[in-house]
């Protein structure tokens, strides 16, 4: 064989084990509609993807593309990752819902993970956190501790799964202070810290001595430290940096172990198309340091009502409760079921104002 036939063979082969490799080694994308330094949603997403590649080392690539907005502008980076290889795409807000079925249409061999949405697909799956239940404690907490009687509460979209979250910390607070009321800001943002402090500032105007957020930055809580004898809670991570400061608790989302589950299906080929709803029994939702602000017999309640709803000994929605209008929702004992839950469009009895569309 001459030279230069030894060197094709050569390089042939080498270039055949070299596209072995690539083809071994998952690519895996995320979209994220903030920036991973929000220090809440997008942080807490981002730990997940490390975790990723502290699991599976040389065996995975993880891209990452932050601060993309809900709409066209997803579709088109969800179509980029998949031309460049990903085999795995995590799509990390609601509002990437319908960019994620479309884009996983065109690509059917691509596997697509969309958070918190509930549109489904051969190639797509869904998954989201029980977010609720730790508003029921974060309620339970506010409730105690208020003295203005007024809890400031900064929603993101008016759309069921901060609904809920709503009607659960009311609940919860109600429960301990039936003089408690809900002031509620709606942001129409997931992550801006200009208006996510503007709406904290105005709910403090308006008397809340205590701030709830489903936004992602730690604005809320800037502004809280800023006015002064204010507390309030870390969203989606611990939000450490306001630990001496106004924050008493907070509700954590841990993805990791979803997002190295789901890898590893894909890697072994058992991957499907499924739903995940998990809470703080599996771990997926977690309650943050309570600190000493919070009174010794309230932190001790609250932390037996997380271990309650670790072991389903009690659920948030438990009856008799009542929708905004006065009619029963719930009886004595009765449980709110997940399809009721996942739709959510109304407030409980005891909350003023209505949900915008």
């Amino acid at each position: 064989m001459k030279l230069t036939q030894l060197l094709t063979t050569a390089a042939l082969a080498l270039g055949l084990a070299t596209g072995a490799m690539a083809q071994d080694k998952l690519k895996v994308g995320f979209v994220y509609v903030g920036p991973v330094g929000d220090g809440g949603w997008t942080y807490e997403h981002d730990k997940g993807r490390q975790a990723i590649e502290a699991e599976f080392g040389d065996k995975v690539e993880t891209v990452f593309v932050e601060s993309v907005p809900e709409g066209p502008d997803a579709e088109r980076v969800m179509t980029q990752m998949a031309l460049d290889g990903a085999g795995l795409i995590f799509t990390t807000s609601f509002g990437y819902m319908d960019p994620t079925i479309n884009v996983a249409a065109k690509f059917p061999d691509v596997k697509f993970e969309h958070a918190t949405g509930y549109k489904r697909a051969d190639n797509v799956s869904t998954y989201s956190a029980r977010f609720y239940e730790g508003r029921a404690i974060q309620g339970h907490i506010a409730g105690n501790m208020t003295e203005s009687n007024i809890v400031g509460y900064i929603g993101s979209y008016p759309i069921p799964e901060v609904i809920r979250g709503i009607n659960s910390a009311f609940i919860h607070a109600r429960k301990v202070n039936p003089d408690v009321e809900f002031k509620i800001v709606w942001a129409y943002t997931w992550f801006d810290p200009a208006k996510e402090a503007d709406a904290a500032k105005v709910l403090i105007e308006q008397g809340a001595d205590v701030i709830l957020q489903h936004t992602d930055s730690t604005a809320p809580l800037a502004a809280a430290a800023e006015a002064g004898n204010i507390i309030g809670f870390g969203q989606a991570s611990d939000m450490s940096e306001y630990a001496d400061g106004p924050r008493v608790s907070s509700i954590i989302d841990d993805w990791a172990p979803y997002y190295i589950a789901r890898t590893r299906a894909v890697m072994d080929g058992t991957w499907t198309s499924t739903d995940t709803w998990d809470g703080i029994g599996p771990g997926m939702v977690g309650i943050g340091e309570i600190t000493d602000k919070v009174p010794a017999e309230v932190k001790a309640e609250a932390l037996a009502m997380k271990d309650a709803i670790a072991a389903g000994e009690y659920h948030p929605f438990t009856g008799p409760l009542n929708k905004q209008d006065g009619s029963v929702w719930l009886a004595e004992g009765e449980v709110a079921d997940d399809g009721t839950l996942l739709g959510m469009d109304f407030y409980v009895e005891g909350i003023e104002g209505t949900i915008p569309n």
